[in-house]
């Protein structure tokens, strides 16, 4: 069965194909670095690193682009108000250049922490400037732009198919209803180029053909997509949210300027949700990984709660989820650990999880199959070689997890292992000695449907 993934271009599942043969383009909208992510945004991160690794295990080479938005992305989709930027700036105290690297780091802390692959490009709105006025250049040539005394605009009426990608109904919006018109001809026409106020000298502002001044929000994704993947390449990555506004005039862009919708393939992860509606920072109810990890949740426990959920169904955050994410993580660990190296992968348990993967990322049904490896009958070390090539996908990086409570000597260890090699081959009396040795080690032995877990004992004896 081929690698099948749903688009939102065509609102149906996709066989996939690259464009180019052996080679992906994957273009992922990063963050706004006016503050620091929460958990939703970061959910739809761990969504496009399966994506990612996905394509990896399908055999192809993935060019990975994620751009930093530190310039432009106005606090309303209506091209009102100042730049997110300036308002962290004023917020903090901080000028808008030290808030962008501070937040841009906090962000990288939090990547690292949730075992996200390095992508090959980070791109910063910032240092594109220049590909961003090129890119607004070519609209105007082509006739899509006007001017007005606050910016340059894209004039959406030129597309009869704008608003294609949210199945937007261009005509039947009116001025005051979706956004204030203001100088706009039309109420779904964008800004491009937003000119600094008269008289008043903005942090970050460009010269520019049309005034001095600063980029629309849109317009730096068409530009630096273009610049490191070509105008069409195959996978275009962002939040629910971006569909109706930001994709949809990053699509507006790269058709008026190159003929083509930019990607091959939309894909949109979805929301995480609290018992009181979606999570945002407008609200002031985000949560942050750094706030778990102070309530003693290991990140990867949140990566765990991710994993849970389709990419594609809102996923209800709560301390009972996030509670049982983390216990199942640990218990996966620890039985892990204590597997013994040297195995061969099962061949039927790794092609039950290449299913469910490739059947647009089932990970709710691909985890269901690491718990059938770990539960199963296999030989301890084919179950950890079994479980490295599925961890490969699911990113939780069972390998390089180390027990910080308690370090196991290499002699109990190697009685560990040969108490389960005795259980396989169902030596119950040796088996049963070994657990007294165990003990007299002063090492608990627990033996669960997941295997065998070693505990230390309060008082070893």
């Amino acid at each position: 069965m081929p690698l099948t993934l749903y688009d939102t271009w065509s609102r149906a599942l996709r066989a996939f194909k690259p464009i180019r043969a052996n080679h992906v383009g994957l273009y992922c909208c990063g963050p706004t670095v006016y503050d620091h992510a929460h958990i939703g945004n970061l959910r739809t991160y761990v969504f496009e690193d399966v994506l990612r690794r996905v394509l990896t295990l399908n055999g192809y080479i993935v060019r990975h682009v994620v751009n930093i938005t530190d310039v432009g992305h106005l606090v309303s989709d209506a091209d009102e108000g100042e730049d997110k930027m300036e308002k962290g700036s004023r917020r903090t105290g901080e000028s808008a250049w030290a808030i962008a690297e501070r937040y841009t780091s906090a962000f990288m802390d939090d990547w690292r922490a949730l075992n996200l692959l390095e992508p090959a490009v980070w791109c910063r709105a910032t240092d594109h400037i220049a590909e961003q006025i090129d890119f607004i250049d070519g609209l105007e040539r082509n006739g899509y732009t006007y001017t007005t005394t606050d910016g340059v605009y894209f004039d959406t009426s030129r597309q009869d198919d704008y608003g294609y990608l949210a199945r937007l109904d261009a005509a039947g919006l009116h001025a005051g209803k979706r956004i204030a018109l203001g100088e706009k001809r039309h109420a779904t026409d964008f800004a491009l180029w937003k000119f600094s106020p008269p008289g008043a000298t903005r942090q970050m502002e460009w010269d520019s053909p049309w005034g001095r001044g600063f980029p629309g929000w849109h317009i730096e994704c068409s530009a630096m997509s273009a610049k490191y993947l070509g105008p069409w390449f195959d996978i275009h990555c962002g939040g629910e949210d971006h569909i109706a506004v930001h994709h949809s005039n990053e699509i507006a862009q790269t058709q008026a300027r190159h003929r083509t919708r930019l990607a091959n393939f939309w894909m949109h992860g979805h929301f995480l949700t609290l018992d009181t509606g979606k999570m945002s920072k407008s609200g002031g109810d985000f949560v942050r990984l750094r706030t778990l990890s102070e309530r003693g949740i290991d990140p990867l426990a949140y990566r765990y709660l991710c994993l849970s959920a389709h990419y594609r169904s809102s996923l209800r955050f709560n301390d009972a989820a996030l509670n049982a994410a983390q216990a199942a993580l640990e218990r996966l660990r620890r039985t892990y650990a204590q597997w013994p190296e040297g195995g061969t992968p099962d061949a039927n348990c790794m092609a039950r999880f290449k299913a469910e993967v490739d059947l647009d990322l089932n990970l709710p049904r691909a985890l269901a199959v690491l718990w059938d490896v770990v539960r199963s009958e296999l030989p301890a070390a084919t179950r950890r070689a079994t479980v490295d090539r599925l961890d490969a996908v699911l990113g939780l990086g069972l390998a390089d997890w180390r027990d910080d409570t308690a370090t196991i000597p290499a002699e109990v260890a190697l009685l560990a292992q040969e108490r389960v090699k005795a259980r396989e081959a169902r030596r119950w009396s040796e088996a049963d000695r070994l657990r007294d040795a165990l003990r007299a080690a002063g090492w608990h032995v627990e033996d669960s449907l997941s295997g065998q877990v070693l505990r230390p004992l309060d008082k070893p004896r």
